[in-house]
C-alpha cells in the first residue's frame, strides 16, 4: 500500500504539471512550491525558539484552527509558528497572516520531501486540522516522537479507516499522538477500531463565532435599517439564492426588510441586483451600504452590502438569516448566524456541514428550495414562539460544542509542562 500510496502521489503532482498549462490555481500550486527546500531554509533559518507547526488543508480548514492558533500565540508568543496550507486557496489568501512567523506551502507528500520538511521545520508540536492525513509526513512526525494532534475532526463510516482493507489508513491514525473529534459518533467510530487517543472536544469554530459576537462593535448604519422591523440577513448570497429571496420578501407589500452581503460584491452583480429589486411588487428603497446614513437607512427596504468583512457583525440586527451557496457547491458559515441566536435558512447543498444537519435536526434550521417555500418559512418565522424555538435550537448546538480550543490547550499542558 505504500507504494501505491507514494505512485498515487507522483502521480498527482504529474497531472498538476499538466493542468498547470490550462489552470491557474495549478500554476499557483506549482509556482508556490518552486525550490521549496532553499526557500524555507532561508526564512526559517537557524532553530532558536520552540516551534508550533499548523497545518490546513485550505481556507476553512485555517478557519476552523484559527481560535487553537490566536490563543495559542496569545499564551505563547515566546514559540515559533509556522503555519501551511495545501491548496492556494488558502494560502494566497492568508500568505500575510500576522500571527504566524512563517507561512508555507506544504510539499507533496513524497517520503524524501517529508523527511526533509520536517528536518527544517523541527517542529516541538505539530497540528493537523480536521481531514488532513499525509502518510509520509506523519510518519516522519512518528518517528521523532513530536507530539502531533488532530483537531475538529469528523468521521464517517464510509472512510477507509473503517473498512476491512484500511490498514494503511489506520497506521495514519496511529500517528497521531491524540485525536480531538466534534462529535460521539465520531468518537465512537475510532474506538470501535481500538483507537482510543481520542476525546470529543467540540467545534474551535464555535469558539471563533462567540469570541466574535462578544468582540462585535455596534453598526449605526444596518441597526437604524432594521430597527424594529423583522429583518432577514442573507449572507454570502449566490445569484441562485437571490432569485429565491428576492421574490419572497419584495412581492410582499411589508413584513420582512432584507439585507444582502454577495459572496462576491462585485460592481456588475450588484447593478444587476438593483436592476432585478426594482421589478418586484413592492421593492422599496434600495440603499448600498457604502452610500447609507443612518438616516436614509431607516426609512429603506433593502440594503446591499458593497464591501467585505462585515458580514458576521451584521447577524446581531437580523430576525432570521439566509445562508448562501446551497444552490451551489454548498453553503457557507452558518454558524455565525447562530452565534446571534438567529434561525438559518439555506438551499438543498448542506449535507456536508456538520452544524447545518444537526441545525435541520433539532429545528434550528429550514432548507428552502423555491420562494414559495421561504415565503411560507418567513411567515411562520414570524410567530415569536416559533423563532424562539428556533433560536433556542441553534444556541443550544453552541453551548454543546463550545470550548474545543480549552480541551486541546490543556491536554498540550498536560503533556508538555512548558506550556502550562
Amino acid at each position: 500500500m505504500n507504494l501505491l500510496y507514494n505512485a498515487g502521489i507522483v502521480l498527482y503532482v504529474a497531472l498538476i504539471r499538466i493542468g498547470a498549462l490550462f489552470s491557474p490555481k495549478a500554476r499557483l500550486w506549482l509556482e508556490g512550491r518552486a525550490q521549496w527546500r532553499t526557500r524555507y531554509a532561508e526564512k526559517l533559518g537557524e532553530k532558536n525558539k520552540s516551534r508550533i507547526w499548523v497545518h490546513a488543508a485550505s481556507l476553512g480548514e485555517f478557519e476552523q484552527g484559527r481560535p487553537l492558533i490566536e490563543v495559542f500565540r496569545d499564551k505563547h508568543p515566546d514559540w515559533e509558528m509556522v503555519l501551511t496550507f495545501f491548496s492556494p486557496s488558502g494560502y494566497e489568501i492568508r500568505k500575510n497572516y500576522p500571527l504566524a512567523d512563517h507561512v508555507f506551502y506544504l510539499p507533496a507528500d513524497t517520503p524524501t520531501n517529508a523527511r526533509a520538511f520536517v528536518n527544517l521545520v523541527q517542529p516541538d508540536v505539530a497540528v493537523f486540522v480536521k481531514y488532513e492525513f499525509w502518510a509520509n509526513t506523519l510518519l516522519e512526525l512518528h518517528k521523532r516522537n513530536v507530539p502531533t494532534l488532530l483537531i475538529s475532526a469528523l468521521f464517517r463510516p464510509a472512510q477507509p479507516f473503517f473498512k476491512s482493507w484500511g490498514g494503511f489508513w489506520r497506521r495514519m491514525l496511529g500517528s497521531f499522538s491524540h485525536v480531538f473529534v466534534q462529535d460521539q459518533a465520531s468518537f465512537d467510530l475510532l474506538k470501535n477500531i481500538g483507537f482510543t487517543e481520542v476525546t470529543v472536544a467540540g467545534d474551535t469554530r464555535v469558539d471563533r463565532v462567540l469570541d466574535l459576537a462578544e468582540q462585535a462593535g455596534e453598526n449605526v448604519v444596518v441597526a437604524a435599517f432594521a430597527g424594529q422591523s423583522r429583518t432577514l440577513i442573507a449572507g454570502s448570497s449566490w445569484p441562485a439564492d437571490e432569485a429565491i429571496i428576492l421574490p419572497a420578501v419584495l412581492n410582499e407589500p411589508a413584513g420582512w426588510k432584507l439585507v444582502i452581503a454577495p459572496h462576491v460584491p462585485s460592481e456588475a452583480h450588484l447593478e444587476k441586483l438593483e436592476k432585478q429589486i426594482a421589478t418586484f411588487a413592492h421593492p422599496g428603497t434600495v440603499l448600498r451600504y457604502s452610500a447609507a446614513t443612518p438616516e436614509t437607512a431607516a426609512k429603506a427596504r433593502v440594503l446591499l452590502i458593497d464591501n467585505v468583512g462585515l458580514l458576521n457583525t451584521l447577524y446581531r440586527y437580523g430576525t432570521a438569516a439566509w445562508i448562501g451557496g446551497g444552490f451551489g457547491k454548498g453553503i457557507h458559515n452558518t454558524l455565525e448566524p447562530a452565534a446571534w441566536g438567529l434561525p438559518v435558512l439555506f438551499g438543498p447543498k448542506y449535507e456536508k456541514f456538520e452544524e447545518a444537519r444537526q441545525f435541520v435536526t433539532t429545528g434550528g434550521a429550514f432548507v428552502v428550495r423555491d420562494a414559495p417555500a421561504l415565503k411560507w418559512q418567513l411567515e411562520t418565522l414570524s410567530v415569536p414562539e416559533n423563532r424562539a424555538k428556533a433560536s433556542a435550537a441553534v444556541v443550544a448546538y453552541l453551548l454543546k460544542n463550545k470550548g474545543a480550543t480549552r480541551t486541546i490547550l490543556t491536554w498540550l499542558g498536560e503533556k508538555m509542562p512548558d506550556l502550562r
